[in-house]
């Protein structure tokens, strides 16, 4: 019977996933960033109970694939694409170069890189301890937080409600999810220090970042994320 409670988890971040689809399209960008963070509490505690069970099986790693594809993948784009209608470039033409009426399908270009990036992670054996580009959680989380720094932070709008910004952004996430860029993974195997403090200082410093600058700081986290790791990785091959 444990074995399916993991199993079990990644239904409900598949569940949460698809509920934040509904209300992005019914215009609730805030629930739907919402649902992507329970989405986000629910991809962690799978894996956690699986490894605290000792259980594990072929059907439960696709499962979790293809629960992120949805929750990670699909619902960030679906955010991006109503903040890109949102835009009425008085050009005809938005970043100078897209039409108007094209612009927002291409945040589509994420969903894409996500589901790539999750077939790639099943079968490259290199990701068992470390992550080779950026992990889709991440990516979405930034997208994700972009509805609630509008709504509980809007002094910083006029930085990132920008259809260059939200291009590049779409564009520059995308890349990370496949590029050949290693970071750190962030599941402890242990506790222990000496084996863990690059984890353990992101984690202080999340928490700093968020005490200070609240859903703001989620783009923060995710650049501190790739400096540490790079970091990390160069500290090792020394």
């Amino acid at each position: 019977m444990k074995k399916h409670i993991p199993n079990t988890i990644t239904i409900f971040n598949l569940l949460s996933g698809t509920f934040g689809i509904i209300s992005v399209l019914e215009g609730n960008l805030i629930l739907g960033s919402i649902m992507m963070g329970c989405g986000l509490i629910f991809d962690f505690f799978d894996g956690f109970i699986a490894r605290l069970l000792k259980v594990s099986s072929p059907e439960g790693k696709e499962l979790d694939s293809l629960a992120d594809v949805v929750t990670f993948g699909l619902l960030p784009t679906i955010i991006m694409f109503k903040l890109m209608m949102g835009f009425a470039c008085t050009s005809g033409k938005c970043t100078g170069i897209i039409p108007t009426d094209y612009f927002p399908y291409t945040s589509f270009v994420i969903v894409a890189f996500s589901a790539l990036r999750l077939a790639r992670f099943n079968v490259d054996e290199r990701q068992t301890d470390s992550f080779i580009g950026l992990p889709t959680p991440s990516a979405a989380m930034v997208i994700g937080s972009i509805p609630l720094i509008m709504k509980y932070q809007p002094q910083f709008n006029d930085l990132i409600l920008l259809p260059k910004v939200l291009l590049s952004l779409s564009l520059i996430l995308s890349f990370l999810l496949i590029a050949e860029l290693p970071l750190l993974a962030l599941k402890f195997k242990n506790y222990s220090w000496k084996d863990n403090s690059y984890r353990y200082f992101l984690l202080v410093l999340s928490v700093i970042l968020l005490i200070t600058l609240k859903f703001f700081a989620f783009p923060c986290i995710i650049l501190s994320y790739i400096l540490l790791s790079y970091v990390y990785n160069n500290r090792n091959k020394q």
